[in-house]
């Protein structure tokens, strides 16, 4: 419980409030949800300036955007100017903190990878200095044209550039593949990852587990055994390791997260403690690291009912009918291979700290981050958390409120293994 002398979590900063964002919009029918991602980056403090190609202006209002963001939206016809004292492409460059390009059509890649300046964005993508996140959109055929791929892999070489190929789905050309732009809420995620971590992608080349949410252990067909969390601090972990290149493997109890931040994570769904532990134990032999941040429930019913039962055959069964559920974490440790490296955490009320203490010398995992759940404004459901992150040496570094985005980051910075190492056949490899 608090005590009269605690004090609620201050709220964390947003990232993204105060800085200086230019969205760059190309020719692809995508164009048209960027009003949405420009109206939400004004709402949460952002200064932003849009910038559009000539295709996109046949696409989305100009006008709207300049509404949206409350500042003039430019298009060719502004980059040359007698009044002007300097170039608007390099005033405009210089300006930004972060670069947003999205929809990146073929055009505007291959204008870019080849040096092209024949236009305002193209011009300003040249003179720019800023990170830049980049969100691909086209149809199936022409993402898969040679062409497009070469300029693609030239542009995932390039410095600063944060790289989000499209997912599959259904295209306005009613093709279905590989074409369809980032959804505007991973985009805004995208941008507060920028904004925490930058472009680095120091765990290319790396496979991550990560386990998230909540379980439920069922008493019968109506009623179970849960816990609050929402899971999104697993998911923003998972997020964020792809982010920094990663191939993430995802186990997740039933979430209470934006769907769109599942993009481009390989999703493994689960209910119960017993499905996350199958899931793990196939999953595990394939990783160089694993974030178990589970909230897996203690107990669960010996001999759920098939049928829901009266109050009082269910009041019967619960004085004795209850078995622990396994340690997870433990399991993970006992069978891990050289080298894998495993992040537990541990939420808890009261005195947090000496609780986790004994819990990281029990667990025997790399890392242990303890949090608490009885302070306002972190801990489940909430948008930061805080608290200690216990390693090697009986080492304790203190994590202040913050986002639960950027604590993502400060953890894989801590779990990230020392170099990639050669691929492990998985569990269900003959």
């Amino acid at each position: 419980m608090r005590t009269d002398g605690d004090q609620a979590a201050a709220a964390p900063v947003d990232p993204l409030a105060g800085r200086r964002i230019l969205v760059g919009i190309s020719g692809s029918i995508a164009a048209v949800k960027l009003p949405l991602v420009v109206s939400a980056l004004a709402q949460r403090g952002a200064e932003v300036r849009c910038v559009l190609t000539p295709s996109a202006e046949r696409l989305v209002s100009a006008v709207a955007l300049a509404s949206l963001s409350r500042h003039r939206c430019y298009v060719d016809a502004d980059q040359w100017s007698a009044a002007a004292a300097r170039p608007l492409h390099v005033e405009l460059a210089e300006w930004a903190d972060l670069v947003l390009l999205a929809p990146l059509s073929a055009t505007t890649l291959g204008r870019w990878c080849h040096g092209l300046g024949d236009t305002l964005l193209a011009s300003l993508l040249l003179a720019c200095e800023a990170p830049v996140l980049v969100a691909a959109a086209m149809n199936t055929a022409m993402w898969a044209s040679p062409g497009v791929a070469r300029n693609w892999r030239d542009l995932q070489a390039m410095e600063r550039v944060l790289p989000l190929g499209p997912a599959e789905g259904l295209l306005a050309c009613d093709r279905q593949g590989a074409g369809r732009m980032a959804e505007p809420a991973a985009l805004l995620l995208a941008l507060e990852s920028l904004a925490c971590w930058g472009w680095r992608r120091d765990w290319q080349g790396l496979r991550l587990l990560v386990s998230a949410g909540p379980t439920r252990e069922w008493l019968d067909p109506a009623r179970c055994i849960s816990n609050p969390s929402t899971g999104r601090m697993g998911v923003l972990l998972a997020q964020a390791a792809r982010l920094r290149g990663a191939e993430v493997q995802l186990v997740h109890g039933p979430l209470q997260v934006e769907p769109a931040w599942l993009e481009g994570l390989h999703c493994h769904p689960i209910e119960t403690g017993a499905e996350l532990q199958q899931a793990l134990a196939a999953l595990q032999p394939a990783v160089e690291a694993i974030a178990m941040a589970a909230a897996v429930a203690d107990h669960r019913l010996a001999a759920p009912f098939a049928h829901k039962p009266d109050k009082q055959a269910l009041a019967a069964a619960l004085q004795g009918g209850w078995e622990p559920v396994p340690d997870l974490l433990v399991e993970l440790v006992a069978r891990r291979p050289a080298g894998q490296r495993i992040l537990g955490f541990a939420a808890h009320s009261g005195d947090v700290l000496p609780q986790a203490q004994a819990k990281f010398a029990r667990k025997g995992c790399d890392l242990l981050f303890a949090n608490p759940i009885d302070r306002p404004g972190v801990g489940f459901g909430t948008a930061a958390n805080e608290g200690w992150l216990l390693g090697p040496g009986a080492s304790v570094s203190r994590m202040e409120p913050m986002g639960k985005l950027a604590l993502a980051h400060r953890l894989l910075t801590a779990l990230r293994p020392p170099a990639p190492c050669p691929p492990r056949r998985s569990a269900a490899d003959p």
